[in-house]
């Protein structure tokens, strides 16, 4: 079993209608589940997802994918612990406080993969993430 990090725009692909890439994210999905890999991704992913709902004022479909997100995934917190993590990855310039954010959640829980469709943070070196990759190359 290995702890998988998914980035907010692989939950976007799962919940709307992307094409290919909501058909990609769902294998990697499938293929978790049968490997019995937990799911996280952070507290930052449940606001971005909401954000669209929020501007069209859709309240179902918002609890809909907090459900969703909750029920499939360990939410991880901006805690203490992240924030001190978050600090070390901003030592990083080129990585945006919202990634830096994304990345500390990841790298406090102890993550063994963390899955983004950035190219920018594919293979960045993040204490306490063994990998980071982009949708594209990720393979289970």
């Amino acid at each position: 079993m290995s702890k998988v990090f998914w980035d907010t725009n692989l939950f976007i692909y799962l919940l709307e209608d992307y094409g290919v890439l909501s058909e990609r994210v769902a294998e990697i999905r499938r293929q978790m589940l049968a490997r019995n890999d937990q799911l996280c991704t952070s507290t930052l992913t449940l606001g971005e997802i909401l954000v669209k709902r929020q501007e069209i004022g859709d309240e179902a479909e918002m609890r809909e994918f907090v459900q969703i997100v909750t029920s499939g995934a360990v939410v991880i917190p901006f805690d203490h612990k992240a924030a001190r993590m978050y600090a070390r990855v901003r030592q990083d310039r080129t990585i945006k406080p919202p990634d830096a954010i994304q990345l500390a959640c990841a790298a406090a829980v102890g993550t063994d993969l963390f899955i983004t469709n950035d190219k920018r943070l594919a293979r960045k070196v993040v204490p306490g993430i063994h990998f980071v990759t982009s949708l594209e190359n990720a393979y289970f």
